[in-house]
């Protein structure tokens, strides 16, 4: 009997840590697989974007900014040669995306002489500019993450800044170390936000930005930071990159990229810069914050020993897609749309589309099709920061429940079988309405290194009606800038982005947010009980006029002025960098 009840207490004790090794497996499954919020997005693109909703304006307007070189970065537009080739490289196109500006930068807000941020190239300068405004558009106020396990991961591809000097302006020479290496980009956001997570550069190529990504959700489900600023910048500081392409005919003649059409004939390159703060979800419901769309899945692969070096592997991004739906636990039905990587060549779109037929298009439903978009017919191919933007667009599209027209589609390819499976390329904008389940949209970045990105986005969860702010007498809307100039510039952009702004948010809305950004030397506070009250007031702030409803305080050590760094094309020099 004592042998029978010590077999009868070690079966229990066994079924019991049976039980709790399963609960650990599936904890630990849960995590490894969890999602991730998206809580800001900053950017900077072509076409004069400077945010996300501008960004929208561009791809729900339908409008090309492809634009003309720029004239402040001492190229030869008429002659466009490149004197290391002896003359044999050439560029038959002269336009593309580009940010004009992107060499404004004011060094003082961060603590930076302007030497320093003359030696400083403008990718990482941008990337600086857009983490401030990323934490800030998340609802946290950047002093609050000083000592956090922020982590930082940021793909560039462009390094060649400071190659074009043939002589370096005093006092720059010790910076130019630091301000060219692409392991500081991401090292200099979190030293001067104090961020102690992980903060990591990579270069894969045109998938950088989705790289950077995946690996920052990684992070965050492995504990090994709390937050995550993750994106990409590219800008072209020499014609070179135009060179190289057209020496192999792969630009479009017109400078207008044409996806997945019969008219594909080349590349459009571009520039721009973005980033999001991301969050487990769970974390992040639990901050309240204000989550505009979760990361269920991706995957990063390589294409390994393919065809041709630098051709599309339409086997290898397969893969990717499925192993993304593997990590989202999605079947590909459950996907309503992909922002495709479609850089607008006849061979590269057809693999692609192919690879989009073979894993999203088998047995859909013919009222549900995959529907087919590329953000690169309005902007141009902004290389590392290609994938930022085309997960910035699909969260908008998720947000306005409508899926954007792909641009200078005369007809979908011929290349390609579309009748094999159910992807259609979207000729025209689509409304995406809410159905039984979330919107969903895969986005992809093929790179001519090999490494392939695919990341899942899904809506952001209802948490259910949010209830109506009540204002009960006076509102403040606080605002602060580190110069006086700088106050009244933030007064009037906060005035023309609410008389745009839907839906509109209310009064309090407005004041709560302000109240969680940081706060300088300059500030002022607006208020008012209404909102027109509230607006006349920005007004008057804006042109620094005296008005009843504006309180200011001023330091008296007053604000350095805003800094712009440019090109000189006399005699092929530089006498200051862009």
């Amino acid at each position: 009997m004592a042998d029978e009840e010590k077999l009868v207490d070690y079966l229990r004790w066994t079924t019991t840590e049976l039980h709790r090794a399963r609960l650990r497996v599936q904890e630990a499954e849960a995590e490894r697989h969890e999602p991730v919020a998206i809580v800001g997005m900053a950017c900077r693109f072509p076409g004069g974007v400077r945010s996300p909703e501008d960004l929208w304006d561009v791809v729900a307007g339908e409008r090309d900014v492809i634009s003309s070189f720029p004239t402040d970065r001492g190229w030869d537009v008429d002659d466009l040669r490149d004197p290391r080739l002896d003359g044999r490289g050439t560029s038959y196109v002269r336009a593309g995306g580009f940010v004009y500006d992107a060499g404004d930068f004011d060094p003082a807000f961060f603590g930076m002489s302007e030497d320093e941020a003359l030696a400083t190239e403008p990718q990482q300068r941008l990337l600086l500019e857009l983490a401030w405004e990323t934490v800030e558009r998340a609802g946290i106020d950047p002093h609050a993450l000083r000592g956090s396990p922020t982590g930082v991961y940021a793909g560039l591809t462009s390094h060649d800044y400071a190659s074009r000097l043939s002589r370096v302006p005093g006092g720059v020479l010790g910076y130019l170390g630091n301000g060219n290496a692409a392991g500081v980009a991401s090292g200099r956001i979190a030293n001067k936000l104090g961020l102690e997570g992980p903060a990591i550069s990579l270069d894969t190529g045109c998938s950088s930005a989705l790289v950077a990504m995946h690996l920052a959700a990684q992070a965050l489900r492995r504990g090994e930071c709390t937050l995550a600023l993750a994106g990409g910048a590219a800008i072209v500081y020499t014609p070179g990159t135009f060179l190289t392409a057209g020496s192999q005919s792969g630009l479009a003649p017109d400078g207008r990229c044409k996806p997945f059409a019969a008219g594909s004939d080349g590349m459009v390159w571009a520039e721009g810069a973005g980033l999001m703060m991301l969050e487990r979800l769970s974390d992040a419901r639990r901050n309240g914050r204000h989550v505009l769309a979760v990361l269920r899945g991706s995957a990063v692969n390589q294409d390994g020993a393919a065809t041709g070096f630098a051709a599309p592997n339409g086997p290898a991004q397969q893969r990717a897609i499925r192993d993304a739906l593997g990590d989202a636990r999605l079947p590909a039905a459950e996907v309503d749309a992909v922002e495709a990587h479609g850089t607008g060549t006849a061979i590269g779109d057809a693999i692609e589309a192919q690879a989009l037929l073979s894993t999203y298009g088998r047995g859909r439903p013919a009222d549900r099709p995959l529907w087919l978009g590329c953000l690169k017919s309005n902007i141009g191919h902004t290389q590392a920061a290609a994938g930022a933007a085309s997960v910035i667009k699909m969260v908008l599209a998720m947000r306005h429940g409508t899926l954007p027209a792909t641009l200078h589609v005369d007809r979908p390819t011929p290349l390609v079988d579309w009748r094999s499976g159910g992807v259609r390329v979207l000729t025209e904008r689509v409304p995406w309405p809410d159905g039984e389940r979330p919107r969903r949209a895969g986005v992809s970045s093929f790179s001519v290194s090999g490494t392939n990105a695919h990341v899942i986005l899904e809506q952001a969860p209802d948490d259910g009606e949010r209830p109506a702010s009540p204002v009960d007498g006076v509102v403040p809307w606080v605002l602060s800038a580190r110069s006086a100039e700088a106050l009244r510039a933030q007064a009037a952009a906060l005035g023309e982005h609410l008389a745009t702004a839907g839906p509109e948010p209310s009064v309090a809305e407005v004041a709560w947010s302000l109240a969680a950004r940081s706060t300088f030397e300059h500030r002022a506070v607006v208020v008012g009980a209404e909102r027109g009250e509230l607006l006349a007031g920005l007004g008057a702030l804006a042109r620094g006029e005296p008005d009843a409803a504006v309180i200011r305080t001023e330091s008296a050590a007053g604000g350095a002025p805003r800094v712009t760094f440019r090109f000189s094309a006399e005699e092929g020099r530089s006498s200051g960098l862009y």
